[in-house]
């Protein structure tokens, strides 16, 4: 990465960028695979739009082992663990943009692990809310 690093992702991957490590500004986020999906959560009673990296190619692009869980934490060290089948079952994704506009870190940014809970009702429950995760920094995959 060339700007600030927004993202450091640590443990088992085989595709390190930083020494044993893989750090993101948002410049490098831009070149993977990109969606965009609106749903509401706890935190906004409207639909927002969300726009980022669907947590499985972010994962595919620092080499993690299939089947691979994720230890977040957040700049207030907030911390939850996200297993395998999130990634790969329930569309889970790194966001940096709402409303089509980067994030403030007031505004829960600069990164969030979102879901999209209005098209999947399963995920609306206090175990995947507390999953997603905002003013997200690093990633430890176990």
């Amino acid at each position: 990465p060339t700007g600030k690093v927004v993202l450091t992702i640590t443990g088992s991957l085989s595709n390190p960028n930083d020494g044993s490590a893989a750090s993101f500004d948002l410049a490098l986020l831009q070149t993977l695979p990109q969606q965009s999906f609106s749903t509401k959560t706890p935190w906004y009673a409207t639909p927002r739009r969300f726009t980022g990296v669907p947590l499985r190619d972010l994962l595919a692009a620092v080499g993690a082992p299939p089947g691979a869980r994720l230890a977040a934490m957040a700049l207030n060290d907030y911390r939850v663990d996200i297993p395998a089948d999130d990634v790969n079952r329930h569309s889970a994704m790194l966001a940096y943009l709402l409303d089509d506009k980067p994030m403030s870190v007031r505004e829960k940014g600069p990164l969030v692990i979102i879901y999209p809970f209005d098209e999947r009702p399963e995920l609306r429950s206090a175990v995947h809310y507390s999953r997603a995760i905002w003013q997200l920094r690093s990633l430890e995959l176990k």
